[in-house]
């Protein structure tokens, strides 16, 4: 999808947290986790596709966005129209193979 995506989003977090005695805010990835989760939500549900990935040249891209001190690039977005069809046919563990793995409650 990278190539034919009809838009590539780069996502940035701050980690500076100005006028306190903060070091950084350790809660700006998770904060960009989340919406880039609702972000996703959203492409799905007006009929796009939306892929989140982090193998793009970083250097390059920090070079060329010429981006503020205290921003960083954390990954990139692929959103447009679905290459093919979604897969029909996908299996699913069974619930009874779930509740049989080594991390089960029940034993």
């Amino acid at each position: 999808m990278g190539d034919d995506a009809g838009l590539l989003v780069v996502t940035l977090t701050s980690r500076h947290v100005g006028d306190t005695q903060l070091l950084y805010s350790e809660f700006a990835d998770y904060d960009l986790g989340q919406a880039i989760a609702h972000m996703t939500i959203q492409a799905q549900a007006i009929g796009l596709a939306a892929h989140q990935f982090r193998a793009f040249g970083l250097e390059g891209l920090t070079k060329e966005l010429g981006r503020n001190p205290g921003w960083a690039i954390v990954s990139m977005i692929a959103l447009g129209k679905a290459a093919g069809d979604p897969s029909q046919g996908r299996d699913r563990r069974s619930i009874a193979d779930l509740l049989s793995a080594p991390w089960s409650l029940s034993e």
